[in-house]
């Protein structure tokens, strides 16, 4: 009977795994807490090496291409003159179009939505996942792919272990192509844009639209703003129109009006025209605090912990995504490798903790600057 593994996280970094050991026989199944489901929620993401390997091992590689490249990268001064250009091209993956991809590629019958893990629980040589409505499922394997807030993190590395807030958020917004002002496309459309100032900075870039759409017209620009605030400020940030203060980050329909405001007022204060236009025409921003974590272990009792679950990486790095494929690769080729579970967790553990850990070293370093 093949090993029954249990993913908690049904989003990108879940469904590489799960993906891969499905196809390699095992028995997987995909359990994620959100009842809606996840498109919609990614812009643009930098592809590494890792996601062009799992793209050609699922056959997909011509989403490989389904990008919007920038053919230059611009630093704007305050007046929105461009003081430093750099030939430079890069092309921006859709997040969606690569959720969808692996989202219909896995099995639906073995992917379930509206499942709240509260607990992990150990019964005879199992793991258990106890869920909100009080019942219970059993595997062989649990993997927390559940990102920075994980639920499972705690039985691998014990209660008291949380990611660190590093002093300043990210203000995204995805504006529809033809909503831009004229100047604001002229000057930010097809290039990689910069503007920075103390303590804080602005970038953006062309995505494909929400249908994954790369025609011009059918595109989304996506800026995001680097801002510092306190530990106080950063509460105030992450409270919800309800006024609920959140841990992580807020959804667009989340954000009050008056938060909107004030960030657009302050776009005009402080940005060069092109990008306060940017951040104005975007009636629903979202927010992102940063946090650094790195885990002390990533396995423990039959329960792995992958993607954000074990290291989250500042944005800088853009290594989010293939640090989850990454991980994913190891899992499958160390359950291919090892019959025995423990053997195969602890091998899927040497040979990703270094490289991981040195993904979040890597942006702190990066980020220091805004620190």
């Amino acid at each position: 009977m093949p090993l029954r593994i249990l993913i908690v996280g049904g989003s990108i970094g879940g469904l590489f795994a799960a993906t891969l050991l499905h196809r390699a026989g095992f028995d997987v199944r995909v359990r994620e807490r959100s009842v809606h489901g996840l498109e919609g929620r990614g812009a643009g993401l930098v592809a590494q090496q890792e996601v062009f390997a799992m793209l050609r091992e699922i056959g997909r590689d011509h989403l490989a291409h389904f990008g919007v490249t920038a053919r230059e990268r611009i630093y704007l001064d305050r007046a929105g003159e461009v003081i430093q250009r750099h030939h430079m091209p890069q092309t921006q993956l859709s997040w969606d179009v690569l959720f969808r991809a692996f989202r219909e590629l896995f099995p639906a019958d073995r992917y379930e939505g509206g499942r709240n893990v509260v607990d992990v629980e150990h019964q005879g040589a199992g793991v258990a996942l106890r869920y909100a409505d009080g019942t219970r499922e059993l595997a062989d394997v649990i993997i927390g792919a559940d990102g920075i807030g994980s639920q499972i993190r705690p039985a691998v590395v014990g209660s008291g272990s949380h990611p660190s807030y590093v002093g300043y958020a990210t203000w995204r917004g995805l504006v529809p192509e033809q909503a831009m002002p004229k100047r604001a496309a002229q000057t930010l459309f097809e290039r990689f844009a910069f503007y920075e100032m103390p303590g804080s900075h602005i970038l953006g870039y062309l995505v494909p639209g929400a249908d994954g759409s790369i025609e011009p017209g059918y595109r989304r620009y996506n800026w995001v703003w680097y801002r510092r605030y306190s530990g106080p400020e950063i509460a105030s940030v992450l409270t919800d129109t309800e006024g609920r203060v959140h841990p992580f980050s807020l959804a667009p329909p989340q954000v009050a009006r008056d938060a909107a405001h004030s960030l657009h007022a302050d776009a005009v204060r402080l940005l060069p025209p092109a990008f306060a236009e940017a951040v104005c025409v975007e009636l629903r921003p979202f927010v992102h605090a940063i946090f650094d974590y790195s885990a002390p272990r990533m396995v423990a009792n039959g329960i792995a912990l992958v993607g954000d679950a074990a290291f989250v990486a500042r944005p800088h790095t853009a290594m989010g995504v293939a640090k989850a494929a990454g991980d994913a690769f190891a899992l499958r080729d160390a359950f291919v490798r090892h019959e025995d579970p423990a053997a195969a967790l602890a091998a899927y553990e040497r040979g990703r903790f270094e490289i991981d850990r040195e993904v979040v070293n890597y942006g702190v370093r990066l980020g220091s600057a805004l620190e």
